[in-house]
């Protein structure tokens, strides 16, 4: 799907995954529409118009959604937008804390369905291009859906709700000529690492099997483009990790 003169809407784009990729697809010619709760130190990109919303209130999503409408047709949205605090469900505290992991799970997955569903009712509305097709929506989900870690229940419960609704979602919405494809990255160099030290970072990066380093967001990016390009790429789930498979902890 060619995304040039069209429109597209990517949360969490004030910095790291969702920053790269609203860079990625205004270079490709998108008029970008991209989402944070916070949008004051967002980087200044040709094309990327920046909205302050919070994906889990939908009036916030369906005000960004209708910006994107404006500048459209709508065609592409990446959902990058997440959280992931760290809590043993018995840890020195006690019990983990239950409003804690009901957060965790409305940012990460109700947030994510919320800007697919919103987002898919103004998709659907385009007129169709070659084969019928519409659009495609990218989520983000991560390896901890499938490997999560000692303290990563609520994170891995969040995301493993993420690659278990891209299917679904992906049938429901082929009627509408939109595909549903769900990217699980392994480890990436975002600033939510850029507060460990050097020695922490060279040791996850050793533990990736190959390439042994970090992933950077930009090759999130590039997943991101070669998917909305890749037109029979439906209802799918992407490892992007190395071939890394996460110990306990």
């Amino acid at each position: 799907m060619d995304i040039q003169n069209t429109s597209a809407i990517v949360t969490g784009a004030a910095s790291g995954l969702g920053a790269a990729t609203a860079a990625a697809l205004a270079a490709r010619g998108a008029r970008v529409i991209g989402i944070d709760l916070s949008v004051d130190n967002a980087p200044d990109v040709d094309g990327v118009t920046y909205v302050a919303a919070d994906v889990t209130d939908e009036a916030q999503v369906r005000s960004a959604v209708e910006a994107a409408v404006a500048a459209g047709p709508l065609r592409s949205v990446v959902s990058c937008a997440g959280v992931g605090p760290s809590a043993r469900i018995l840890g020195r505290k006690g019990v983990h804390d239950l409003g804690l992991y009901a957060k965790v799970i409305h940012v990460n997955l109700v947030g994510t369905f919320t800007v697919l569903a919103v987002a898919a009712e103004a998709i659907a509305a385009t007129e169709p291009l070659e084969h019928g097709q519409r659009g495609v929506v990218v989520n983000t989900a991560s390896i901890a859906a499938f490997d999560g870690q000692i303290g990563q229940v609520a994170y891995a419960s969040s995301k493993g709700g993420v690659v278990g609704m891209t299917l679904p979602a992906a049938r429901d919405l082929a009627q509408h000529g939109i595909r549903v494809n769900t990217i699980a990255p392994g480890i990436v160099d975002t600033p939510m690492l850029a507060t460990v030290s050097e020695e922490i970072r060279a040791g996850l990066a050793q533990g990736v099997p190959f390439p042994q380093r970090l992933c950077g967001p930009d090759e999130f990016a590039q997943l991101v483009t070669m998917i909305i390009d890749h037109d029979y790429l439906n209802g799918e789930t992407i490892r992007m990790d190395g071939a890394l498979r996460m110990a306990p902890r």
